[in-house]
């Protein structure tokens, strides 16, 4: 039997992915209930600018005064898309303590202090579920947290930035500069005025972190998390990347250990093969690959950004949180029992793809070759042509086997160092092989 008496839900935040939950929680109301068992009542809506006109929202359920909204003491759920640091912990904690259980998109929050937010959670018997936190609309951290708790995850390679995706996949395909890209991605829409978190991977770094935590089922911060933006991306880069059958993606990846002792967590560009499904990923859309020892590998798909797509994730949990309230229950907290050291970036093992400009005469691939084995990392392929007739350069481009970072930062020193180098003109980590 359905209960009469209405979950009361508060709405922190009613920009472009509040407003379209305040919608579908008024359109799709009986439907709501039917899935929960009883009827869900949105309860008040925080914002900052109350004078706006907010289309299907009673403008009595508005206030400003965010903190009160949550100390009510008869609110069930509190869910947060305001973003950014403060005043969202602070409401969170809050909500906590006055008896409610929280449904969050806060990607920034949840990997600088997710950690606290569960142990806050735990300690007042509530729900702290974040499903629309990476990668938009994508079921992606339930997955990995319950269907394959059972299961052992030994890698998570995504594109989780829809924003950086578009760019690189606009530069792939037509041709174009980064900056006209950005312009593009700018002019629909797909990139903010300020696009710093998003081409300098610190969106993606965030998701990482939490991606990393749930899989390996350890904390990994922010902190920890290594960051390589994707400004520096060329077209020169992506004629260098089709020559080997690749193209540029900026990915997440998450790794545990050959030996199963430490994980890494990082986020830069890299070339990928065109077999590889990642590489077919178009647009703004995002994909993320999932490897694990029993299921094998494992790809999510969608959208991964946007109003209504980010807006049914957190539906999904408000969903799911009501049935646990119902329940006198709660979900699955922060399983961090494996405690993995999180490796620097140095032990990261994987392939380059390196461009030389180099002096255009004999003995200096020989020269460029003892360098690389001087520090122990293997040539797999060596491409040399010159520039221009006469100009007494040329360009080298190395392919190696896998080798770890910090083999390969000592290894561009020394050819640094060369008199017959002129210059370094890229490197870029081939992933996904």
């Amino acid at each position: 039997m359905m209960r009469t008496r209405p979950l009361k839900v508060a709405l922190l935040g009613c920009g472009v992915v509040g407003s379209e939950v305040a919608r579908i929680m008024t359109t799709h109301a009986a439907d709501l209930a039917a899935r929960i068992g009883a009827p869900v009542e949105l309860a008040g809506v925080a914002v900052r600018r109350p004078d706006r006109v907010r289309e299907g929202i009673d403008p009595a359920l508005v206030t400003t005064d965010a903190t009160a909204l949550v100390k009510r003491g008869d609110i069930d759920v509190v869910v947060e898309v305001i973003g950014g640091i403060e005043p969202a912990r602070s409401l969170i904690t809050t909500a906590f303590e006055y008896g409610a259980s929280v449904v969050s998109a806060n990607k920034a929050l949840l990997a600088q202090d997710g950690a606290a937010l569960h142990a806050a959670a735990e300690d007042h018997d509530a729900d702290l579920y974040y499903e629309a936190a990476v990668a938009g609309a994508i079921p992606l951290i339930r997955p990995l947290r319950e269907s394959l708790a059972g299961d052992k995850v030994n890698r998570v390679l995504g594109i989780v930035n829809g924003t950086t995706n578009f760019i690189l996949d606009k530069m792939d395909s037509t041709g174009a500069g980064y900056q006209e890209a950005l312009d593009e991605a700018t002019a629909l829409g797909y990139a903010e005025a300020d696009p710093t978190a998003d081409v300098e991977g610190f969106d993606a770094a965030a998701k990482a972190a939490i991606l990393a935590g749930i899989a390996f089922h350890t904390r990994v911060r922010l902190d920890d998390v290594h960051r390589e933006g994707m400004t520096e991306v060329t077209a020169a880069d992506f004629a260098a990347a089709k020559r080997i059958g690749c193209t540029i993606k900026l990915l997440a990846i998450c790794e545990r250990a050959a030996d199963g002792g430490s994980v890494t967590a990082r986020v830069h560009p890299a070339m990928i093969p065109l077999t590889h499904p990642l590489a077919s990923v178009r647009g703004a859309y995002n994909a993320v690959f999932v490897e694990s020892d029993a299921a094998g590998q494992l790809m999510f798909y969608g959208p991964g950004a946007g109003g209504s797509p980010t807006a049914s994730a957190v539906l999904g949990d408000l969903v799911a949180v009501c049935r646990n309230r119902l329940n006198g229950a709660t979900g699955p907290g922060e399983s961090a029992y494996a405690a993995l050291p999180v490796s620097p970036m140095g032990d990261v093992v994987t392939r380059y793809h390196i461009s030389l400009d180099v002096a255009d005469k004999p003995g200096v691939l020989a020269q460029v070759a003892t360098v690389f084995a001087e520090h122990g990392v293997s040539i797999d392929t060596v491409r040399q042509q010159g520039r221009q007739e006469g100009d007494g350069e040329a360009s080298l481009v190395v392919v190696t086997h896998r080798a770890s970072d910090a083999a390969l930062g000592g290894t561009v020193e020394a050819l640094r160092k060369l008199d017959t180098v002129r210059g370094v003109a890229s490197i870029m980590r081939v992933e996904g092989e």
